[in-house]
């Protein structure tokens, strides 16, 4: 079957909040695609709607049934389904698992630049940010070992936070850096978090790792958040998953996402994660060839027309990691000009911590024309901030 991924929808009017942007600005920043979601999802939601009632709903044995089949067979883990349970979003479970696992004023260690609300999940909670900065040689990212390490023994670390894949960067984590991460953490009883939430929009030909099937201690010692709304771009159904194998681990967040009030699902978020994950493989794959491409694109640009900037190279997600360090500018400054000159609104990279405020983040998921327009904005407004950069010298 073929899938539209090049139809322009206009998602202005729908409450849309990447879309809540003026009339002649083109929001490229937050992570939700522009494309509708697959029709198999959609005649799903449709059947569930036809019925006119959303009373209550419960989680039934075949939601265990979808996801436990969709990691075995796309990521060759054989998750038990009593190791799940339903939460209404992978945020909400990253504060709920912080508060209960955590103590107001301990650490919660995270690998900078990374996902903007790992640091107010944290914040919000009482709890104090330790940035461990991924080492950057001006090509890619690696760990630096030796300062997670002291961190990860410090007294006051309770909890890593995760990224796998990670965001912003596109790194795939192999499956031994996974081991060290979870051999470190064991040893200095440091629970892992880890966000899995992009893990299934990975480049053609290649494959995540889920960092519980990595060995035993990764498996006892840590909490996935899994969920099918990155990937099948259905963030707002509020539809995801907890993943603990250790079941007294398991019942602390079971008591802690029903504490909160999280754990509860909406009329449409159970039938459209079902249908995701047992229906959705060939969309995905689809859209990950587009992706793919765009991705390409992208890079070819920057090589031919704007040399200034630099694309980090990407295994994974559809958020590209552009380097405007070279020139010297400060992201933030840079992409407040470029919005205000052309419309293009993009994250500036200081809201990821470590060395962010060199990178601008962009969202590539969206059809081609849309993609085409946004690198000639931002062409138009580097060579503008260029030449205001020049002047105020």
């Amino acid at each position: 079957m073929n899938y539209d991924f090049d139809t322009l929808i206009d998602r202005r009017g729908t409450h849309s909040l990447k879309w809540s942007a003026a009339e002649n600005e083109l929001p490229m920043w937050v992570a939700d695609m522009d494309f509708a979601a697959a029709p198999e999802i959609t005649a799903a939601i449709k059947a569930r709607a036809a019925s006119g009632l959303f009373g209550y709903s419960t989680v039934p044995e075949e939601w265990y049934e979808a996801i436990c089949g969709w990691w075995r067979e796309r990521h060759g883990f054989a998750m038990e389904k009593d190791w799940l349970v339903f939460a209404s979003g992978v945020v909400p479970i990253l504060s709920s698992v912080i508060r209960k696992l955590t103590t107001p004023g301990e650490n919660v260690l995270v690998m900078t630049p990374v996902y903007g609300c790992f640091f107010s999940s944290i914040r919000n909670n009482g709890r104090r940010v330790l940035e461990s900065p991924l080492a950057y040689d001006g090509a890619a990212y690696r760990i630096d070992w030796e300062d997670l390490e002291r961190k990860l023994a410090d007294p006051q670390t309770a909890l890593l936070l995760l990224c796998n894949p990670h965001n912003p960067t596109g790194n795939l984590w192999s499956r031994e850096t996974l081991a060290r991460i979870g051999e470190l953490c064991w040893t200095h009883h440091v629970l892992v978090l880890s966000d899995e939430i992009h893990c299934d929009l990975t480049d053609p030909g290649r494959a995540y790792v889920p960092f519980a099937s990595v060995s035993a201690h990764c498996m006892q010692n840590s909490v996935t958040c899994l969920a099918p709304t990155k990937a099948f771009n259905l963030a707002g159904l509020q539809t995801a998953a907890a993943m603990a194998p250790d079941p007294t681990l398991r019942h602390k967040v079971w008591r802690a996402l029903n504490t909160d009030e999280i754990a509860e699902p909406n009329a449409f978020a159970i039938d459209a994660a079902i249908a995701a994950f047992t229906q959705g493989g060939a969309w995905l794959d689809a859209l990950r060839e587009h992706i793919s491409a765009g991705k390409t694109l992208v890079r070819e640009f920057l090589a031919a027309e704007l040399t200034q900037l630099s694309l980090v190279p990407s295994q994974a997600t559809y958020l590209l990691w552009l380097d405007c360090g070279k020139a010297g500018w400060s992201s933030q400054e840079l992409a407040r000009h470029i919005r205000n000159e052309t419309g293009l609104w993009l994250s500036p990279g200081a809201e990821f911590g470590g060395n962010g405020d060199r990178f601008l983040r962009m969202n590539i998921a969206c059809p081609r024309k849309r993609l085409t327009d946004g690198l000639a904005r931002l062409q138009k407004g580097v060579r503008s901030y260029e030449a205001f950069a020049t002047a105020r010298c």
